[in-house]
């Protein structure tokens, strides 16, 4: 009799399981409203469609540049190839959506629809920060460690690195939404501008221990990791740059990460603060909603301009092209 109850209760918990998630598809629910005033519908929608075309088009050109040049298969090249393709996942997730509430004034937006912008969000936002520590280690190797370089971050490696890397994205984001398919909603409004996980576990009422926790350990394992992969690198990318005797190098190396480590640590703060605010009742809503959307905004339009347009290879190969198209329209 035991193994029957046993069969029993695992039986159960999946209709549960399925049932939860049958009628959760049925609801619709309502985003925060973006109080946008008439007169401003229209140079809204038209500010949002320009900008989400400006990052397709940059993010687009450094995918093609890196895919198309056979020079620029290198290491360094191929990790930064899976920067542009993250932060267009994150921008898809969010604009077209976006500007259609924008023309229409519509808050509403299926669950299903919901449950896969929070998906893709946070695929995005783990992404960005592994992909950059990736990006930083091979940075770190190569100035620091320049005669091992070819050894250490080979084919072979440079393929573990990548394959490893999007098994922890997904395996990270998968579960954490997969925790909230096990529950029945209560509520319909959602308390931020586009659907997230923390959003979404405000809408049961039951039990959510797990799904806390779990979202805490992401937040403080991917936050925690790159912050000191990154620290790290860059303090020892420095130092090696101080120690160096031409100055040419020494003010290049410090302005490119000097750079790069603002804009990592502005998406570290931004994710960091959204995500945690979610959990402490005084943290202003409004200042959370705006971190949130920052993140989304912000790293998909200067990302490929700093870690693509301007690094010389890359910009010598989308002038050549656009040259070559002016040259041959005439």
């Amino acid at each position: 009799m035991v193994p029957c109850l046993q069969v029993g209760c695992f039986l159960e918990k999946n209709y549960k399981h399925v049932f939860a998630m049958d009628t959760n598809s049925t609801y619709m629910l309502t985003l925060e409203s973006l109080s946008i005033a008439p007169s401003d519908v229209y140079p809204a929608f038209i500010f949002g469609t320009l900008t989400y075309c400006f990052i397709v088009f940059c993010n687009m050109t450094v995918l093609a540049t890196i895919a198309l040049d056979r020079k620029l298969h290198k290491p360094m090249f191929i990790l930064l190839f899976n920067l542009p393709i993250n932060d267009l996942i994150g921008a898809t997730a969010l604009f077209p959506q976006l500007i259609v509430r924008i023309l229409t004034q519509n808050r509403s937006i299926s669950y299903p629809a919901c449950f896969i912008q929070a998906l893709l969000i946070h695929l995005y936002g783990v992404g960005s920060l592994t992909i950059l520590t990736a990006m930083a280690y091979d940075r770190y190797i190569a100035i620091c460690c320049p005669l091992r370089y070819n050894y250490i971050m080979s084919q072979n490696n440079l393929k573990k690195i990548v394959i490893v890397m999007w098994l922890l994205i997904i395996s990270l984001v998968v579960v954490l939404l997969s925790l909230v398919t096990r529950f029945k909603i209560c509520r319909t409004t959602i308390v931020d501008l586009n659907c997230n996980n923390p959003s979404l576990v405000k809408l049961i009422c039951d039990d959510t221990r797990i799904n806390n926790y779990y979202g805490l350990f992401v937040t403080v394992f991917v936050q925690g990791m790159s912050l000191i992969v990154v620290i790290f690198t860059y303090i020892q990318i420095l130092f090696a740059c101080v120690m160096n005797k031409s100055s040419d190098a020494k003010s290049k190396a410090i302005q490119t990460c000097g750079t790069h480590l603002v804009v990592f640590l502005f998406l570290e703060f931004n994710s960091c603060f959204s995500l945690l605010a979610h959990r402490f009742e005084q943290a202003s809503p409004s200042l959370r909603r705006a971190f949130g959307l920052s993140i989304l905004v912000f790293p998909p339009i200067l990302n490929p301009l700093l870690y693509g347009l301007k690094t010389k290879e890359i910009r010598q190969n989308v002038l050549r092209f656009y040259k070559k198209k002016v040259s041959s329209s005439k």
